[in-house]
Parts: structure tokens; sequence; C-alpha cells
């Protein structure tokens, strides 16, 4: 018989291998936002997609679908069928990689459940993430098909509920997998009200700045102004108000460039005056979360700098993204140090 422990410790393996496989999909399909090629794959074959064009044929059947929809005929305007397959494996890559999440997350889960190795209090959490996965595969679809007809790219609108729900993913695996590593039995060590509303806002800041992020992408801003701290040569750039109403914070490129910027320095600076707080008043053990949130932090912004100044190269615009995962990961890690979360 399996003691409570060792489950523990395999469903705290399995949730980590959840974690890392999400992060994993979140990279590539930031990669494939940036080169543009999200829409080069024009169907949607959840089993049989998972295999590529095997021959000449196939790829030209391939090529040929693509160049019917707007993005081929605008964008890409001229593109070859080399050029196409660069843009295809990119797309490919990340749908396998979601294909790979659902894998990790379904047949353990399927297998714990049935050895009753998932007890109640725990049923309904780990019941979401399959659900979750699959909810995710088909808004992959959905936001893929909005650019096929009359848009040449993708919904901004999709493409971040997209992202947020893999956040969401991520974050639940984190947190229960966090939460089965506090042993049962220990002394209390919940943090008092106010250092549990800081740790509650940053973390919910951090999430907001990924999806001004996401907008950034869905309207190709992050090469507009390649210049900082100025844009345009002026703090608040040109254009700014140039969609009315609160839909130019959504569909205004420009004014999506300015709100996550602004966004990001908020939360760092927010998170070096936690950081702060914490050596001189929080508790012991979550003092070096702190840390490393501000070390995090650091580079997330300097990452996020070099960015901008480069124009946005796609190795470091993914290094960029994984950061501001990491930085995601801490919080919730402190979280749950400063709420003392454990799963009984």
């Amino acid at each position: 018989m399996t003691s409570d422990s060792r489950i523990d410790r395999i469903l705290r393996r399995w949730l980590v291998a959840t974690a890392i496989s999400v992060v994993a999909t979140i990279a590539i399909g930031g990669a494939t936002r940036l080169t543009e090629s999200g829409l080069s794959i024009t169907e949607w074959r959840p089993v049989t997609g998972v295999i590529p064009p095997m021959n000449a044929a196939a790829w030209q059947e391939a090529f040929d679908q693509y160049r019917l929809i707007p993005e081929a005929q605008t964008v890409h305007a001229g593109i070859t069928l080399a050029q196409f397959k660069d843009l295809y494996w990119w797309e490919w890559a990340h749908r396998l990689s979601g294909r790979v999440v659902g894998l990790v997350v379904v047949i353990p889960f399927l297998l714990f459940w049935r050895r009753g190795w998932i007890r109640p209090s725990l049923f309904v959490r780990l019941l979401s993430l399959p659900l979750l996965v699959g909810a995710q595969g088909v808004l992959g679809w959905y936001m893929v098909r909005s650019g096929l007809s009359e848009r040449t790219s993708v919904s901004p609108y999709r493409l971040v509920a997209h992202l947020s729900l893999a956040l969401l993913i991520f974050g639940i695996a984190v947190r229960t997998a966090a939460a089965l590593g506090r042993r049962r039995g220990e002394g209390s060590l919940r943090a008092p009200r106010a250092v549990r509303t800081t740790v509650v806002l940053l973390t919910a800041a951090v999430v907001v700045t990924m999806m001004s992020g996401g907008f950034v992408a869905g309207l190709d801003a992050g090469r507009i102004f390649n210049e900082f701290p100025l844009m345009g040569g002026k703090l608040v750039p040109d254009g700014y108000g140039a969609v009315a109403g609160f839909r130019n914070w959504f569909e205004n490129p420009i004014a999506a460039q300015f709100n996550h910027r602004v966004l990001a320095l908020l939360v760092a600076l927010a998170t070096w005056g936690a950081w702060w707080m914490a050596e001189r008043r929080w508790q012991a053990h979550l003092r070096g979360w702190m840390r490393l949130a501000a070390i995090v932090a650091l580079i997330q912004v300097s990452l996020g700098i070099t960015t901008l100044l480069l124009a946005a190269p796609v190795g470091i615009a993914m290094a960029h993204q994984l950061g501001a995962v990491a930085l995601l990961a801490v919080m919730l890690r402190a979280g749950v140090e400063a709420t003392d979360t454990r799963i009984q």
C-alpha cells in the first residue's frame, strides 16, 4: 500500500511536470507570434494533425491552403514554399507542445484517480486541470480562426484569453504542488493580513502585466518605439489616444506598448518595495522568496528594456516572456508560504 507521503511526492512531481510543459508551450507560442507563424496551419485536426506534411505534394497542399488567407496575401505576400515551411514548423511545434501538455495532464490524472490517490480535498482542483487543458485546445483554434478570413492576424482579445488560460493552468499546478510540499502538523506560519494582501496584490499585478504584454504581442506593438525611457522623444507618445474610449487600451498598439511599460515598471518598483519591507518586518520564511522575487524582477526589467532596444529579437523576447513566468511562479510560491496553505 502506498503511503500518503509518497503519494504526495508523486502528485507533486506530476504537477511540476505539468507546469514545465505549460511554460514550454507558452515560450513556443510567444516565438510563434513573434515570427508571425500562427496562421500557417489552417486546419484543426486534434489527432492526425500531429503528423506534419510528409512529401512534396502534402507540403504544396498546405502551402496552397495558406495562400488563400489574408495574411498570406498581405503580411507575407510573395512568400515562397521554403519560407512557408519555416512558419509552419513554429506553429506545428506550438500545437505539438499543447498536445504534450494534454498527455502530461490527462493520462496521469486518470491513473491517479483509478488508484484512489486523489483525496476528496484535491479532486475538484485536480479535475480542473484536464478540463482546462481541453478548453485551451478549443480556445486555441477559436483564436486561429479569427485570422483566417478577414483579419491579417489573430484577434488580440482571443490571444490574451488563450494566454490567460495557460497562466491559470500553470498557477493551479504551481500552487497545488507547493501546498502538497507543506508538512502536516507544523506550527502555523500564517503571515499577518497586511503581508498576505501585499503578496496577493503583487501576484495579481504580475498577471495583469503579463496580459498587457499579450496585447503588445497581439497588436504587433513591440517594434513601434524601440527606445527607452521615452517613446518618440516623449514620455507619453503621440497617438496614445488614437482610439476612442476604453478600447484604446486594447486596440491601439501605441497605447498597448506604453501601458505595458508603465505596468512593468510599477510592478518592479512594488516588488522591490515589498522586498525592502520583508527584510525588516516579515517572517523569516518569507524573506528568501521576496529576495528571489526582487532579483527576478530586476532581470525581467533588464530583459524588457533589451527587448525594446533591439526591436524584439525572438530569443531575447522569449527570455523576457519566461522571466515573467518565473516572477509569477515565485509570487505564487510566496503566496502559499504567506497563507500557510496545506492540503489535508
